[in-house]
């Protein structure tokens, strides 16, 4: 991220990085979502992991892509290129109202990128939005949204948020 050589501690739990202090862990009264409780950025209701599972092979509504749309506060066109859905594509499955099994795969990737974001600010969305859309030093100056186009890119993001967390930054 941009300022990346600018982080600092400021307090116990507390660091500064670029121009924003975050404050580290859970927002003060956030209830466990459980372990996929990034689905609900979706309009899903968390899950065990097999049946997560067999809803990404029967694929996923297009209603949750305008919900994680809305919570990232990009465009149709910036969400449906970070999923790697072509605009043609894209109408064809707003018609049929569903996503195929790799695209819904995609799309509940980058929801579990954004509630990691999330959570690293605290259960800030603007703040997680925010770091999301920057370049990042630590991610060869790509963003982390841009990095989640792909798996190998979604875990360097998810690498670089335990690093954070864990206030490890060089």
């Amino acid at each position: 991220m941009a300022g990346d050589a600018s982080i600092s501690t400021l307090s116990k739990g507390v660091r500064k990085v670029g121009e924003a202090a975050v404050e580290y862990g859970s927002a003060p009264g956030a209830a466990d979502p459980g372990a996929h409780g990034y689905l609900a950025l979706l309009g899903l209701r968390s899950s065990d992991t097999a049946t997560l599972v067999r809803r990404l092979r029967e694929g996923i509504s297009y209603a949750s892509l305008e919900k994680l749309r809305k919570s990232l506060g990009v465009s149709t066109q910036e969400l449906a290129e970070a999923v790697r859905i072509s605009p043609r594509t894209l109408a064809r499955r707003r018609k049929a109202g569903r996503l195929q099994p790799d695209e819904s795969d995609r799309l509940v990737r980058l929801a579990r990128l954004f509630a990691a974001a999330v959570e690293l600010y605290r259960g800030d969305p603007g703040g997680a939005r925010t770091w999301m859309m920057r370049p990042s030093r630590a991610l060869g100056g790509a963003s982390p949204f841009a990095m989640a186009r792909t798996e190998v890119g979604a875990r360097e993001v998810e690498a670089l948020i335990g690093r954070i967390e864990h206030g490890v930054f060089g």
